[in-house]
């Protein structure tokens, strides 16, 4: 065998060999295959005393496929290291190299899409390992290893909180901020005043040139009181106006859009787009549909514009060509370079709609609509803005008419915004027009909503604090945690949620916060660059957090349990609600020297409206020992349990390369493979969890 290429996943390996044929074998490394230890000081994995130097292992249940992966680096002439193209691949083409001794027989080549194309043209420029990403991502797993491990230790022994995190518990504290605004938020009344036309309305803006401010509605009411139903058309102002295309998607624009649009959680779309990615049969081939899909870049390849461009013309016409987009925020575009973009502009989502899903074409068409509006002329509007005058009162109406609808043609039912039409003002100059109605309309001030997933994600990006491929993995974790809860698709912290972020801040104020993350993130991409030496940020890091740690464990008093105001049968102490691993249950607060532990009232089940699909009986709601469950009314002649919805998270399955999945069992949720009862895999679960 000359040549032996590894990839990250199982599902691309077919497709990649095919096209570099017979003298490569191409093999999958199924994700990471080593991790730090769990060995040394607070179970680690660094040394503390040598520049934080990792102590790496295999991970369980990789040996067989490193040997494999020996065995045929072995009988290869060159071996060639085709992960994806960030960091995180980057670390994982090094631990191969690493853990199959690799010396000079070796290549990495990166590739943004799986497309034949680009994958020969990847293989005629294989590089070094750039060990600048890795130090880079190495930073990372050690700091969320260090905080993960002692926060989190700390966490479960004075709270009821599971874990802690870098990024984590700093989303966290946005979401628990924000319902604490919400909280103390004092509605402020106020008024506008309409006025309303045939074709349309003005409001009130100014009094005697400037600026109007209506509190209370007898202020409104003697505003009333002066005007009349004829107004003045004092002024007429038109502009012809630019309406620019949208950027191409990145990772969080992506996100953003589909749970607007589509309503996907972030890890739907990015395990939808990783398939997209990775490949689709399309009839004569298997082919990606996308380009990778962790990425803060909005750079298109130049081959990708001069095609596009090549399509617009032809499909549309020489005046609906458009321009590439620059980014103007470049310095931490470090992971992919280049936007989440189609593979082809003349794979039309229409034209492989039959091979997708309905879930992955709505994803497509988003993405193949998006990049090719991008790459279109700028819609041209001419706005009009219209002053009204009654008794030396301003009212003004803007709107504007689409005179060249340029990316609009194709992005049009994606704009959020509804142009106003006004009726044609030029001949209405110096002339009076009259209103069918002046009414006030009362308002409140509102506080800034609770966020969404898109919102978070959203103001994550803008705050710099996570990246592209961390921010669907925060989510699932704060879920997971039950640090917080989902109310029509709006965040809302729990109790518990709020009590780890307030001793969070207690004591790791300094750390924990916006400022010193977005820094960090802002560090690590200086290691990246070479700018920056990985273990000195490490360093100064853990300089700011062993003594503030060492200080909570001292100082940080433990949540105590709640009374019931019952006293225990057995021993007279009150009885309290204790927090177990399948949630509240009533114990004797003289614990552990009295084991009471009182019986719960059986529930009533409730109907939920459904049939059962096997006997038609009534489905119901019980509660059993690891929480509630959807089964039939008709047990136990009829033992039918409903299957819950697994909810899918953004991490590969070792076994088979495709998402894990959190899954209702018999005992409670548990991870495993998605792709389940093929392949059985099931994840332990970490200790520090």
């Amino acid at each position: 065998m000359k040549n032996l290429v590894i990839v990250e996943s199982p599902s691309k390996s077919k497709t990649i060999e095919k096209y570099l044929g017979k003298d490569y074998k191409v093999l999958s490394s199924k994700g990471h295959i080593r991790d730090l230890a769990t060995t040394g000081k607070f179970g680690l994995g660094v040394d503390l005393e040598d520049h934080f130097k990792p102590n790496y292992i295999l991970m369980k249940g990789k040996s067989k496929l490193v040997n494999e992966l020996k065995k045929e680096a072995l009988a290869a002439d060159n071996v060639i290291l085709a992960t994806d193209p960030d960091r995180e691949g980057e670390a994982i083409s090094w631990h191969l190299k690493e853990a199959l001794n690799l010396k000079d027989n070796y290549g990495r080549v990166v590739f943004n899409e799986i497309t034949e194309p680009a994958i020969k043209e990847a293989f005629k420029k294989p590089r070094d390992i750039d060990m600048e990403l890795v130090h880079s991502q190495e930073s990372r797993r050690i700091l969320d290893r260090i905080i993960g491990f002692r926060l989190s230790r700390l966490m479960q022994t004075k709270t009821d909180g599971k874990s802690a995190g870098r990024v984590q518990s700093v989303a966290l504290k946005l979401i628990v901020d924000r319902e604490r605004e919400i909280e103390a938020f004092v509605p402020e009344e106020y008024y506008t005043i309409e006025a309303d036309f045939k074709d349309f309305k003005a409001e009130l803006k100014k009094y005697r040139g400037k600026d109007i401010e209506i509190k209370t509605s007898v202020e409104a009411d003697e505003i009333l009181s002066k005007l009349s139903n004829a107004f003045n058309i004092d002024a007429v102002e038109t502009k012809l106006k630019n309406k620019p295309s949208k950027l191409p998607f990145t990772t969080s624009t992506l996100t953003q859009m589909a749970s607007n649009r589509l309503g996907y959680p972030a890890s739907k779309t990015m395990m939808i787009a990783q398939k997209l990615y990775e490949g689709v049969n399309i009839g004569s081939e298997t082919v990606g549909l996308i380009s990778y899909m962790r990425t803060d870049s909005i750079r298109l390849s130049d081959l990708f514009v001069s095609d596009t461009k090549k399509y617009i013309k032809a499909n549309y016409g020489e005046d609906y060509v458009g321009y590439a987009k620059s980014s103007k925020k470049t310095e931490n575009v470090q992971d992919a370079h280049e936007a989440i973009r189609p593979t082809s502009i003349n794979r039309t989502p229409e034209s492989i709609k039959k091979y997708l899903t309905p879930e992955e074409f709505k994803l497509y068409n988003l993405i193949y609509i998006r990049t090719l509006s991008s790459l279109m002329a700028d819609a041209k509007v001419e706005a009009t803005s219209v002053d009204l005058e009654n008794h030396e009162y301003m009212f003004r109406v803007s709107g504007q008419i689409c005179v060249f609808d340029g990316y609009l043609k194709v992005y049009k039912d994606f704009e959020d915004s509804e142009d106003v039409i006004l009726p044609d003002f030029k001949n209405y100059k110096s002339k009076v027009i009259v209103c069918s109605d002046i009414k006030k309309i009362q308002h409140f001030t509102e506080p800034k909503p609770r966020f969404t997933e898109a919102k978070l994600i959203a103001e994550m990006e803008k705050l710099g604090i996570g990246r592209p491929s961390t921010y669907a993995k925060i989510i699932s974790v704060l879920k997971e945690r039950k640090y917080v809860t989902i109310k029509d698709k709006k965040f809302y912290p729990t109790e518990t949620g709020t009590k780890v972020t307030d001793k969070l801040q207690e004591f790791f104020s300094s750390i924990i916060n916006v400022n010193y993350t977005a820094n960090m993130e802002e560090e690590l991409d200086e290691v990246a660059l070479g700018k920056m030496v990985w273990y000195e940020i490490i360093d100064k890091f853990y300089k700011d957090f062993e003594p503030l740690l060492n200080t909570a464990f001292k100082e940080m008093e433990k949540d105590s349990p709640v009374e019931t105001g019952e006293m225990c049968p057995n021993c007279n102490s009150p009885l309290v609600i204790r927090k177990g691993k399948f949630g509240e249950f009533t114990a004797c607060s003289n614990y552990p020297e009295c084991k009471y532990i009182q019986k719960e009232e059986k529930e009533e089940p409730r109907e939920t409206g459904e049939m059962c699909p096997k006997c038609n009986s009534p489905l119901v709601i019980r509660k059993g020992k690891f929480g509630e469950f959807t089964a039939c009314s008709n047990y136990p002649k009829c033992k039918y349990i409903k299957e819950e919805e697994p909810a899918l998270l953004d991490e590969e399955c070792p076994e088979c390369g495709n998402k894990l999945s959190i899954r209702h069992g018999r005992y409670g949720k548990f991870t495993a493979c998605s792709n389940y009862p093929k392949c059985k895999y099931i994840k332990k679960k970490d200790k520090s969890e």
